[in-house]
């Protein structure tokens, strides 16, 4: 699969890596570093195919980009190195962002160790509105 361009909306924006199949199936999912708050976001433009049959965000979506998002946070403690997801909790708060938003998630690394990322976050949509909350551990791994 190659590089997905990002919607008019992210322009600017760029994918991780050079190829990530799941993601890009799921979302696609782009990051940015805010150079004005000195960290990296994420985001995803929220199209028919991550809604629910009641025609809302779907809530294994949220999880996923919270999943994603993790790295994000957490790309400049992983120094492009390679990283697993051990644990990742979620807690759903407001679950419905409208067909057409983009929606965005930030975060930070509460503690960074030797082999361990420790990570805080949140996804909201653009008006800053919270969708859910999630705490994540990557586990660094061996070139």
């Amino acid at each position: 699969m190659s590089k997905v361009q990002p919607p008019a909306k992210l322009k600017g924006w760029e994918q991780w890596g050079n190829t990530e199949p799941f993601e890009d199936l799921a979302g696609p999912f782009f990051f940015k570093k805010d150079e004005a708050k000195g960290k990296h976001i994420s985001a995803f433009h929220c199209a028919p195919q991550h809604m629910n049959g009641g025609g809302y965000l779907h809530g294994g979506m949220l999880m996923t980009f919270a999943d994603y998002a993790l790295f994000i946070i957490a790309y400049d403690e992983l120094d492009a190195g390679r990283a697993v997801t051990i644990s990742c909790q979620t807690e759903f708060l407001k679950g419905a962002a409208p067909l057409d938003e983009i929606v965005y998630a930030d975060g930070e690394v509460t503690r960074n160790t030797r082999s361990l990322v420790f990570i805080r976050g949140r996804v909201y949509t653009g008006d800053e509105t919270t969708l859910i909350t999630f705490n994540g551990i990557l586990k660094k791994m061996a070139e």
